[in-house]
């Protein structure tokens, strides 16, 4: 088993409501791994069910919340806040996810805030960072991810923070929902180069201890060779999460 432990987290991003998140966790297949970690990030409205659904099967299954406001309370219509999630037993929470930088404009200023308020607030972060294709292919990628980070890094409560509350996912934007993957060795390549960022600004301690999942097209046909990279501690799933057999078997390809 890696140093770390290894997570498997899976994204349902808008999918599965009450119904739909029983039946899942009613035919997940699901036992004990030393050192392994299931994290389910259903929707909203999904949470109490999820929660629930685990608690009951006695499945230790952490549910995360998929986003959350960086303030506790206020004139913030559609948005939910900290506390709220915290009275329903929500205590992690997925930012910085891809999508909510393109389709809902979120900004690395953004992003610091609402991580340095769950931190605060005693939630653990997966903070998700990556590169389009186009900056890939114009051999931008360390710099992007460089640019995601650095703000974060600076952050003195942000920094404390890392490998004990904060961890990240490295999703490369052209990955996610085309089918395609980066290959074990490119993965490695830029988990390696994440690490030894954190190491220069961390330190070694702090650097080795963070967890850095791989999400993009993560599917049981690719996860055993990515789990093999010695920088990957494990995967940030979207479609294959959403099929208690396919997320299942993913589980099941984590070494006892």
């Amino acid at each position: 088993m890696k140093p770390r432990g290894i997570l498997l987290a899976g994204n349902w991003k808008m999918n599965h409501g009450p119904t739909a998140a029983q039946e899942f966790f009613r035919a997940l297949p699901y036992s004990k791994k030393p050192g392994a970690t299931m994290r389910i990030y259903p929707s909203f409205l999904s949470l109490s069910t999820a929660l629930d659904s685990v608690n009951s099967a006695g499945k230790e299954i952490e549910i995360g919340a998929q986003n959350f406001h960086a303030e506790k309370s206020g004139a913030f219509t559609g948005e939910v806040s900290g506390p709220m999630l915290q009275e329903i037993g929500i205590h992690q929470v997925l930012l910085g996810h891809s999508e909510r930088r393109q389709y809902f404009g979120e900004t690395p200023a953004v992003i610091l805030k609402k991580t340095v308020s769950a931190l605060q607030q005693g939630f653990e972060v997966l903070l998700c960072i990556g590169e389009t294709l186009a900056e890939r292919n114009a051999g931008q990628t360390q710099a992007v991810l460089t640019h995601q980070l650095e703000s974060t890094l600076a952050d003195p409560i942000c920094a404390a923070a890392f490998g004990t509350s904060l961890h990240l996912a490295y999703e490369p934007v052209w990955a996610i929902g085309t089918g395609m993957t980066a290959t074990p060795a490119q993965a490695q390549e830029t988990h390696a180069s994440l690490r030894s960022l954190l190491t220069r600004t961390l330190g070694q301690t702090s650097a080795d201890a963070v967890q850095i999942l791989y999400g993009g097209s993560v599917t049981p046909s690719n996860f055993a060779e990515l789990l093999a990279c010695a920088d990957i501690d494990g995967g940030l799933v979207g479609g294959a999460s959403l099929k208690p057999e396919s997320f299942g078997a993913l589980w099941n390809l984590i070494p006892s």
